[in-house]
């Protein structure tokens, strides 16, 4: 028998043929990366209706996005040669909602019942806060629902929960829960997470149905069966009943779903749950060379909870595996920037075969501008572009008005960041006000009281609004961009505001710190010059960015994304950057010994995506948490011998003295501040202490010092210290004149020395 590969019909291999050809009985495919596996799985149905003459009625086939179930059903209609009617083949929520129509008088419901999408959940949620008396401010209502789901695909009760419930939190999301089941009943409703919590609950409860339905089902089978959650192996075990005839296929060195509530231990006690299950290895990789698979294979070896099985290569060989050495994430950023255009000058690869992989979503701005300055174009996957996304642009509505207090859309942004109560109607009432008079809204807030029917409370938080608009405006006059924005997170409120958001808050942080440490380095950029200039040229840098057109899926373009993302695609060419210690691996990954395999499963996934070349790259120094830190090549790394990759560094890198500033243990532990003349803190929320920045020179007025862009100067005065230490100098360029410059930043030299 044969299934179809790229490249034409291709006969299956023995593990391959084992696993299509097996009979009844439980099954386990462990799958690895490239080995075919959806090839087997569609081979294997399409057998069970042609050979074994089953009709396709009695076969049920579950994965997890409707793109894989959509190409599931296409590839066994061609195998086929018809559509298989009667099938039921989908993703677990799509099959849950399905059974779910058919029995929804069994949980209160009717058939034709409404499935509430993220934002209406969300809505029942803070209406049921307040009628519980929950509060909003103290409580985001996303981490509420985040807390609801994870019990709900946990398969844990509101009672269950509310007798477990310990924090805050827990105890908040535990009366909202009791409610939210009577709610969406009464409403005719389910979420999303419904579409599999009450399938198991009318199985579990019916035993007309459950034994209905496997005895129904003679075929049962599941795609990644790694990734799936207590819910979904509940609802298999039920579907499968007492005979257990399911084949799962999945790899658990593949399993990187845990935060979402998938559990690795599914795959790995399948024989325990299933006993007798045979179980069928597939190893032979059609995707990538043997220099990437051989590195895979020693990091996931790492792994003490695994099944194990050695990836083996069925293409030639070809490019060595290379790790490069950047002297800082900048660096790196342009180190790949640099490999992608000269592979495109020398090689002929097209933009499409690269993708840049990281592990979290705010190492992307690096990328992005390095790849923006080359004119090489690229996508963004899984995220909207750093510029683009809702944190970042809030900020920018702040930074737009100190810059423009004209900036009526601004504005608009600006007073919902945090929201202070001003809603639409006051806005409009302002701005019909402000039309009449010719005026921009600030200036009509500040004359709030002139109007009529306002609400003392919407006049005072505008009074706030003017108040804060004004002192940043007077900041930026005399402050960089990077202060100016913790300035605005502290004054706003803002960094607390994203902290109640929850796990999703915290993210949208990382993204924030990025963007400060991206106006700092545009300070270092434009020579340390202070003034409006400086805010200026950060607020055109990040609008060139934000308006770059967005590449549709078939675009010629370098693709960026998460680790998590790539998951399931294959590219030519891949980068994975950010191997450091603390980054990839997370540093919470070093307190939890499940948390840390999982971050190695994942490397482990983007190693696998490459094709024909894969480049590992990590920085000696890279600021995170506002914070320049030390790199550490990544302990995932320390186990592959050298021989089998190449080590390079930048060029960049290989021309700094900085090569040789980790020479002592100290110096090289996650954590150790950096010698490096760079600007430091704890956090980016924090005012810097005048200790820091110690190795800046010192100077007096009347000294002769060299600018790298203004050219030579004299002193003509100073102020404060440490890393507010600001020089005003007479530029001997008359086009150039007075200038005044943070010395952190400036670069200057003394002509004596």
């Amino acid at each position: 028998m044969t299934a179809p590969r790229s490249g034409g019909d291709v006969s299956l291999n023995p593990a391959q043929r084992a696993a299509v050809e097996h009979g009844l009985g439980p099954l386990l495919v462990l799958a690895g990366a490239g080995s075919g596996k959806t090839r087997v799985l569609t081979t294997r149905v399409a057998r069970i209706v042609d050979e074994l003459a089953v009709p396709p009625h009695r076969v049920l086939a579950v994965t997890f996005t409707n793109k894989a179930a959509g190409e599931m059903r296409e590839r066994i209609a061609r195998l086929l040669g018809a559509e298989p009617r009667g099938m039921w083949i989908g993703t677990f929520h799509g099959i849950g909602a399905r059974l779910l129509r058919l029995h929804a008088d069994r949980v209160g419901r009717t058939g034709e019942y409404t499935i509430y999408d993220e934002d209406d959940t969300l809505t029942v949620v803070r209406r049921l806060m307040e009628r519980e008396r929950v509060s909003v401010k103290d409580f985001a209502p996303k981490a509420v629902v985040a807390a609801i789901s994870d019990a709900k695909n946990a398969l844990v009760p509101p009672e269950e929960y509310a007798r477990l419930a310990l924090t805050p939190l827990a105890k908040a999301a535990a009366a909202v829960y009791a409610a939210l089941e009577p709610a969406l009943r009464a409403a005719n409703a389910v979420s999303f997470d419904d579409l599999l919590v009450l399938p198991v609950q009318i199985l579990r409860q019916h035993a007309d149905l459950r034994e209905h339905y496997a005895t129904r089902f003679e075929y049962l089978l599941v795609d990644e069966y790694q990734d799936t959650n207590h819910a979904q192996y509940e609802f298999v075990r039920l579907i499968a009943g007492p005979q257990g005839n399911v084949a799962v296929v999945g790899d658990d060195d593949q399993s990187i779903y845990g935060w979402r509530g998938a559990d690795v231990r599914n795959i790995l006690d399948f024989e325990r749950d299933y006993p007798g299950a045979r179980v069928v290895r597939l190893e032979e990789n059609y995707r990538s060379t043997p220099d990437i698979l051989a590195l895979a294979n020693v990091v996931i070896a790492q792994n003490a909870e695994r099944r194990g099985k050695t990836l083996r290569a069925t293409r030639p060989a070809g490019e060595p595996v290379t790790v490069l050495k950047a002297l800082d994430d900048r660096d790196e950023a342009d180190a790949i920037a640099d490999e992608i255009e000269a592979r495109r000058m020398r090689m002929r690869e097209r933009p499409s075969e690269f993708a840049i992989l990281y592990r979290t979503n705010a190492q992307s701005r690096p990328l992005e501008e390095s790849l923006r300055r080359r004119s090489i174009p690229y996508r963004l996957i899984g995220a909207v572009r750093f510029y683009d996304r809702r944190e970042v642009r809030d900020l920018l509505a702040w930074l737009r008005l100190a810059a423009n207090p004209a900036d009526d859309e601004a504005f608009r942004r600006a007073i919902t960041v945090p929201r202070r109560g001003i809603g639409e109607t006051t806005v409009e009432l302002m701005a019909e006000a402000a039309r009449g008079l010719g005026i921009p809204l600030l200036e009509m807030a500040r004359r709030a009281g002139e109007l009529d029917g306002m609400r003392p409370a919407a006049r005072q938080a505008l009074a706030d609004v003017v108040r804060l608009a004004e002192r940043f405006r007077a900041s930026a006059a005399d402050s960089s961009v990077d202060r100016l924005i913790v300035e605005i997170l502290q004054a706003t409120g803002y960094d607390e505001a994203l902290r109640a958001e929850g796990p999703e808050g915290l993210d949208r942080l990382d993204n924030v710190r990025a963007m400060v440490e991206g106006a700092a380095e545009t300070v270092v950029d434009d020579g340390g010059e202070l003034g409006l200039r400086p805010l200026d040229h950060f607020l055109q840098k990040a609008m060139l960015i934000a308006a770059v057109d967005q590449m549709g899926p078939d675009a010629d373009a370098v693709t960026l994304m998460t680790v998590h993302t790539a998951k399931g695609l294959e590219f030519p060419v891949v980068f994975i950057s950010g191997m450091e210690d603390g980054l990839f691996p997370l540093a919470r990954a070093f307190d939890d010994p499940e948390v840390l395999e999982e971050e190695r499963r994942l490397l482990y996934v983007g190693i696998t995506r490459a094709e024909r070349k894969l480049f590992l790259t990590w920085a000696m120094s890279r600021r995170r948490n506002g914070e320049l830190m030390p790199g550490i090549l990544s302990s995932f790394l320390t186990p592959v011998p050298k021989e089998r990759y190449e080590a390079r560094q930048t060029s960049k890198l290989r021309g700094s003295a900085s090569a040789f500033a980790y020479s002592s243990p100290a110096a090289r532990r996650p954590g150790a501040p950096v010698a490096r003349p760079a600007p430091t803190r704890s956090t980016v929320w924090e005012t810097p202490s005048e200790e820091e920045s110690q190795v800046a020179p010192r100077y007096t007025k009347g000294a002769r010092v060299r600018h790298k862009a203004f050219g030579a100067g004299t002193i003509l005065d100073l102020s404060g210290s440490g890393r507010d230490a600001k020089v005003t100098i007479e530029f001997d360029d008359e086009t150039v004149g007075q200038k005044r410059l943070v010395v952190a930043f400036a670069g200057l030299e003394r002509e004596d020395d």
